[in-house]
């Protein structure tokens, strides 16, 4: 297992219910995509939240990613929108 910290924002916290939640991962998660799989299949809100990746942002400890980077024991990773200015 791997205790991974997990924040979302913006419509993923709605669509999750929750701003933050720390989950023991199984060892079969070995990146961002893996986890994604693992965490939609967690429930409804969860499937909803992940239903559009290609709108979804990730950060791992604090630095944007791509689907493909590893997740490791300890790391912190945030889902959130795209952020637009104006």
């Amino acid at each position: 297992m791997t205790t991974l910290q997990i924040r979302y924002f913006a419509w993923m916290r709605t669509r999750v219910g929750t701003g933050a939640e720390a989950v023991e991962a199984p060892d079969t998660v070995r990146d961002v995509a893996g986890l994604m799989d693992w965490l939609e299949a967690r429930g409804p809100g969860h499937a909803k939240a992940f239903a559009r990746r290609e709108a979804v942002r990730i950060a791992v400890n604090q630095d944007y990613v791509d689907p493909d980077h590893p997740v490791a024991e300890g790391d912190e990773v945030a889902f959130f929108p795209p952020v637009t200015g104006g």
